[in-house]
């Protein structure tokens, strides 16, 4: 096992490597292209490109300009985005996110036990009535638009019933730190929690009902109803072990994806300055530096996550343990 544990890090540390040497080719040596103009910004004046040029090395070969822009990325975390009144990019992203990984992990926790619950209920009670409702109520999660719900939870918790014993509690719209104050963090995010995890809900429920459908014939199961085991200890004790690897690689990339900016639509309904709403306003400013800090920001998250699934494959089937 420590093997395989040891091949998984280089393999991640190659990886990573290989995505910013890409990252830096495509923003910053492409051909025909000025990044220094890119950098300094519009109507940037001679002194400040050629403040710039010299910062980051553009008039130097292309091997230090990658070294010094890892450098000013990971180490120095110095990177300036000229576009943002020469804000410093790293620290902007670390304040970001916390509200990102906050509004993903609640999300996730929520999404996890529910479709867990409802994938294994369904599957126990499969053809009747039960199985039929509880699918039919996932995939009316996944036909519904993210931000269409977030809008009517807005209209329904901060306009019209705000006033109501039911929706009083809800603050107004936006992030409130943990550190600040525990309560108003889980009173700022359940409602976004909830929205935020529909649409998974839905999904994972229906793929983990499949799973344990299918392995519901295999021999192992077969072999553990026929010790005499009950039917509950052979659905979560055998059954659901084995199905979860499924529902595990694809926690894996839905979790990096939101932490590394895919929970753009939900910040945005409820003004949450996360990650995601931070590369959407670099974007339509063109501003390369935070730009290409929050891509490599989400490459390391869905790269980190994609390796933490690979372990946990190794505690879930011994056949990735032993190697076969």
């Amino acid at each position: 096992m420590l093997k395989a544990l040891l091949q998984r890090f280089g393999q991640t540390v190659f990886v990573l490597f290989g995505i910013s040497v890409l990252v830096f080719l495509v923003f910053f040596a492409t051909p025909g292209a000025d990044p220094t103009s890119r950098i300094a910004g519009k109507n940037a004046s001679p002194e400040t490109i050629a403040k710039v040029r010299q910062e980051y090395g553009f008039d130097r070969p292309l091997p230090v300009q990658y070294a010094t822009m890892m450098k000013k990325l990971f180490i120095t975390q110095d990177l300036t985005s000229y576009a943002n009144r020469g804000e410093k990019v790293v620290p902007e992203l670390i304040k970001a996110a916390p509200v990102t990984l906050s509004l993903a992990t609640g999300g996730a926790v929520i999404w996890v036990v529910v479709s867990i619950l409802m994938g294994t209920v369904a599957a126990a009670f499969r053809g009747t009535w039960i199985d039929r409702t509880l699918m039919a109520i996932g995939l009316i999660g996944i036909s519904i638009p993210v931000f269409w719900l977030g809008q009517v939870a807005n209209l329904i918790t901060q306009a019209r019933y705000h006033d109501t014993w039911l929706f009083s509690w809800v603050p107004a719209l936006g992030y409130v730190p943990f550190a600040e104050s525990p309560i108003g963090w889980f009173k700022a995010l359940i409602i976004p929690w909830c929205t935020l995890a529909v649409l998974f809900i839905g999904v994972y429920a229906r793929v983990l009902r499949s799973d344990l459908v299918t392995v519901s014939g295999e021999d192992f199961m077969r072999t553990a109803r026929a010790k005499g085991l009950s039917p509950t200890r052979v659905l979560l004790v055998h059954g659901l072990r084995t199905s979860m690897i499924t529902f595990v690689s694809l926690f894996g990339m839905d979790f990096a994806q939101l932490i590394g900016g895919g929970a753009l639509l939900t910040e945005v309904v409820f003004g949450l300055q996360g990650v995601g709403r931070l590369t959407y306003q670099a974007l339509s400013a063109l501003d390369l530096p935070l730009i290409m800090a929050s891509v490599m920001y989400s490459a390391v998250f869905v790269v980190l996550a994609n390796a933490l699934v690979d372990v946990i494959y190794i505690f879930l089937d011994p056949r990735v343990r032993d190697g076969r």
